[in-house]
């Protein structure tokens, strides 16, 4: 007897009777927003150089201070409108922008002061979209439905991270920075249409369904107030240990980041040859990070559980820190910079996700993005600045190596206990206070 073709890949995907639509249209969202930010991510790279890599710590504080304002707006907003419907104002918001800045960059297209404006922008954006996508997903899918699912539709990030610098590549010469943001905007249009898809299926087979733990009314705004993010973070142990998670995160990527500006400034002073080195950087990352999704991230969370996912990819950076200080070359540090990224995306952003899956929306919707736009800039800002100051006590590359290695060693812990309370069931406690 043979086994339908539906049943077949709901199996290889570990997908229950009627999950598979779901998991390929959260997997579909997914491509859709990293194929457009990837598109534009060479460029912004470019730019961040343009401006000039002594001034990237400045460019990082702005940043952190373009999310002070954007995150209360964005709470206040959704306070005030229907959960189903949020999604839609926040990607319509970025589509209008990605238009302006693409007749703005037919018109000014050698501007510095445009350049750091939109360098700024899309780091904004780019954590915004992708925030709000997965507290979607925590609330379209359970706890159970969040282990299985989420690596395979963490890929969809992975493969569209494989189509966006690819297309960049292949097209820029043809449609310009121009073209690539008018296709950016028309990718995030079709992340609405699938978000849709995905709340229609919540009601019957998610989170929402009959007799589901927290089947929350999507069709209310969430409560709270602009700043209701912030104390929830603060009431609760076990949000702050995330909070503590994601700064230590960003101030590993954020010493690497720095190192590898430095470098490519040096050895490849033409544009267009950094924007291919990033390019290629970047085709390297989701390539990795695609593999480990489809075939080892899922074995793992199951296996090992979450403590695993979070703390495997700190010590890999420990240890990677450790051999830049030993031999503190770009090709040590591509390599590093590439582990660090694959894993950040095959492990531990599924397994960060899943910590949020059994809270209520407030926590999924408010306290994460508070955490994942305010907390992860406010870290790039303050570790950005720690760098430079590292930078003006001397001894190079080495010094930032060893503090990096120190705060990736405390990084590995904090995951391995957050990732041991998700595997034992206790972080329903966060909405008790705990």
């Amino acid at each position: 007897m043979s086994v339908p073709l539906d049943a077949r890949a709901a199996a290889l995907i570990n997908a229950r009777p009627g999950e598979l639509r779901a998991a390929l249209a959260g997997f579909g969202l997914f491509f859709c927003l990293f194929s457009g930010y990837f598109m534009l991510r060479p460029i912004r790279e470019s730019m961040g150089i343009q401006g000039g890599v002594d001034n990237l710590q400045w460019l990082f504080t702005a940043t952190f201070l373009a999310m002070l304002v954007a995150v209360p707006l964005f709470a206040w907003l959704n306070s005030r409108v229907a959960r189903i419907h949020y999604i839609d104002w926040v990607y319509g918001f970025f589509c209008i922008n990605l238009l302006l800045f693409a007749g703005l960059f037919f018109l000014l297209r050698d501007s510095i002061w445009l350049a750091r404006v939109f360098y700024v922008w899309i780091s904004v954006y780019n954590l915004f979209v992708v925030s709000v996508a997965w507290s979607l997903m925590a609330d379209v899918f359970d706890a159970p439905q969040a282990r299985r699912l989420f690596a395979f539709i963490a890929a969809g990030a992975s493969v569209g991270g494989l189509v966006g610098p690819a297309l960049s590549a292949l097209l820029v010469g043809m449609l310009g920075q121009f073209g690539l943001m008018l296709l950016a905007a028309l990718l995030l249009a079709a992340a609405v249409a699938l978000k849709h898809q995905l709340m229609a299926w919540r009601e019957v087979h998610g989170a929402g369904r009959p007799g589901a733990e927290r089947a929350e009314n999507p069709r209310r705004p969430v409560v709270g107030n602009p700043f209701s993010g912030l104390t929830r973070v603060l009431g609760s142990t076990y949000l702050l240990g995330i909070a503590a998670f994601v700064l230590l995160l960003t101030t590993a990527s954020t010493f690497l980041y720095f190192e590898q500006a430095r470098l490519v400034a040096e050895l490849f002073p033409d544009r267009a040859e950094q924007v291919r080195v990033f390019g290629a950087i970047d085709f390297v990352v989701q390539a990795g990070a695609l593999l480990s999704q489809l075939f080892i991230t899922g074995r793992i969370a199951q296996r090992l559980g979450v403590r695993m996912l979070l703390a495997a990819v700190p010590v890999s950076v420990c240890l990677g820190f450790i051999g830049l200080a030993l031999a503190p070359t770009f090709a040590v540090l591509a390599a590093v910079m590439i582990v660090r990224r694959i894993g950040e995306y095959a492990f531990v952003r599924p397994g960060r996700e899943m910590l949020f899956a059994p809270l209520d929306a407030e926590s999924k919707y408010k306290a994460k993005n508070f955490i994942d736009t305010v907390v992860y800039r406010g870290g790039d800002a303050l570790s950005g600045w720690a760098k430079s100051l590292l930078d003006t006590l001397g001894h190079g590359a080495v010094l930032i190596a060893i503090v990096g290695a120190a705060c990736a060693a405390v990084w590995g812990v904090l995951g391995w206990y957050l990732g041991g309370r998700a595997d034992r069931g206790k972080a329903e406690q966060v909405n008790a206070g705990d």
